[in-house]
């Protein structure tokens, strides 16, 4: 992996996305279905890709949309569809588009109160407020947001009534149904103006900033972190957050003081990531450089990625914290200060998260709960309440409420920030210190995160296996997994894990046109089978 010259410097002009153009692409450039890289194809975090390369065009919002439409009254959901929007430039003409579907489909639309920015938090936690008690009229929620991939890309997710990530028999049915209306030339498609859109009966606005901000306490301990007189300091890397962090520290009186709350779709204030794009990853050394260089300013810093399901914590100590070391501290310290958790409440971790987080929650007497990658595999624990704590090592984590209900069944960055704040407040000790003693005591395992970019070859062939063989695949090729701890996570016997990789192996073999099964080794099956189904920092 080559690092850029320009990791960590601030972007130069040549680096900044042309905004007019890229709009103009959106929607003057119109898809091939005919080509796998312009047709829909959800990957972990919904469709991404850029108007330049005819992977995020009107079209596609369009077609997505009606197809969601479609979903909704196939599975009977009537209830109101919370639309959130993250800053990326793409963001507000596919916000655009969508609404023009959802109010001539008849949908209620919960738009945000002043055209405020929607954090995908927000989004989860509006749609489970909503759903509470409810047994039918239940709501769903769309979030317009390609997360930290560079301002190039734009970004579409659905996220259904649990309000967390759709599951791929959701997602594959909404991106054939889209692709079935491209390739009919949107025949179909219902939509009205986007001037009658926003005045239909059926579009309301919501203000998702206030009703997240008021409940925070009931998830976090904020009166022990205003008591502290903490110095916080916060980076919403321009992002849909940009605006929630003052209000949070205006309502419940935190000494918290934001460091740069500025809009520019072009992220030009963000400092190069390691391959030379900007991104904005508050996981990535390089990415992070302008709050790193301000971490003896505060007692404690953190930044969230552009939809806020990501997070990065600064301390003076240790500057910026690995994702792994964050959540394995997060984890030590929330099953010892949350008493309403279930005790049987489990930690959830991906296959791909560190060790560390297997040794403490033995530490800590907690069952371990491990996950393929893909934050869908914690949403019924995190709603059932049979998980406390849900989280993956690309920054992203969620757990329930003080009480032991659900806060957000998708990856929340903001209360992940604010834990790390109530753990140093209440223990005396900053993330990086708690890790710190962790490893001493139960040792130190070893992590090294790979970045590689998918080819929408790759990502085709892969998208003909079966979810089942995909799974299999990714466990027992890339992760090197044995056919029984594969056997354990997936509920299934050895010999049909086995089968399932014999069949993959079989299909993809055929796909490629390769004569003999052992043709596929590391190199194509391995690197392929990562690039698809972990979460990498990629930009599509």
């Amino acid at each position: 992996m080559t690092t850029s010259p320009l990791a960590g410097k601030p972007a130069p002009l040549s680096l900044l996305v042309d905004v007019p153009r890229l709009i103009t692409a959106y929607y003057t450039e119109s898809p091939d279905p005919s080509v796998a890289a312009e047709r829909v194809a959800f990957g972990t975090s919904g469709q991404r890709g850029s108007s330049f390369n005819r992977a995020f065009n009107e079209a596609h919002i369009l077609a997505i949309t009606q197809a969601i439409c479609l979903h909704r009254q196939r599975q009977g959901i009537s209830g109101p569809l919370y639309l959130g929007i993250d800053t990326h430039a793409l963001s507000a003409p596919a916000f655009a588009s969508a609404l023009e579907v959802l109010a001539a489909n008849g949908v209620e639309a919960m738009i945000s109160e002043g055209d405020e920015y929607t954090p995908t938090p927000a989004v989860s936690h509006a749609i489970l407020t909503y759903n509470r008690g409810r047994r039918e009229g239940l709501a769903d929620g769309i979030v317009v947001t390609p997360s930290h991939n560079p301002p190039r890309d734009g970004g579409f997710k659905y996220n259904p009534p649990n309000g967390g990530p759709a599951d791929t028999t959701v997602t594959n049915w909404i991106a054939a149904q889209a692709n079935s209306l491209l390739e009919a030339k949107l025949e179909g498609v219902k939509r009205m103006p986007f001037a009658r859109a926003v005045r239909a009966g059926t579009t309301h606005r919501h203000d998702y900033l206030k009703a997240y901000v008021e409940d925070l306490g009931n998830v976090i301990d904020l009166d022990a972190i205003r008591a502290s007189t903490l110095r916080l300091g916060v980076d919403p890397l321009g992002g849909a957050g940009v605006h929630y962090w003052a209000r949070i520290a205006e309502r419940h009186r935190l000494n918290l003081s934001v460091v740069e709350d500025v809009v520019d779709p072009t992220f030009r204030f963000m400092t190069v990531d390691w391959d030379g794009k900007i991104r904005m990853d508050p996981s990535s050394p390089s990415a992070m450089g302008r709050l790193i260089a301000l971490k003896d300013r505060y007692d404690l810093s953190f930044a969230c990625d552009t939809d806020h399901d990501r997070h990065g914590i600064v301390t003076p100590s240790a500057g910026l914290l690995q994702p792994n070391h964050f959540l394995s501290a997060m984890v030590f310290y929330l099953f010892q200060h949350r008493a309403n958790f279930r005790a049987d409440a489990a930690v959830g971790k991906t296959v791909v998260s560190s060790a560390m987080i297997d040794r403490v929650a033995a530490k800590i007497g907690r069952k371990l709960y491990e996950v393929p990658v893909g934050f869908k595999w914690f949403v019924d624990g995190l709603l059932d309440g049979s998980l406390g704590f849900g989280g993956e090592e690309s920054a992203g984590a969620s757990f329930l409420r003080r009480d032991g209900g659900p806060w957000s069944t998708d990856k929340d960055g903001i209360i992940a920030c604010l834990a790390a704040a109530e753990m140093t407040a209440r223990t005396g000790n900053d993330p990086g210190q708690i890790y710190r003693n962790l490893a001493r005591e139960l040792g130190e395992p070893a992590y090294e995160r790979i970045d590689a970019p998918a080819t929408p070859a790759e990502k085709a062939v892969l998208g003909k296996l079966s979810p089942e063989q995909r799974e299999a695949l990714l466990l027992i090729g890339a992760e090197g997994l044995t056919y029984e701890e594969t056997a354990v996570i997936c509920n299934t016997k050895v010999g049909t894990i086995k089968s399932r990789v014999n069949r993959a192996r079989k299909r993809l073999a055929e796909i490629l046109g390769l004569e003999e099964i052992d043709e596929i080794g590391p190199d194509r099956v391995v690197q392929a089978a990562l690039r698809e189904e972990l979460e990498l920092r990629t930009s599509l």
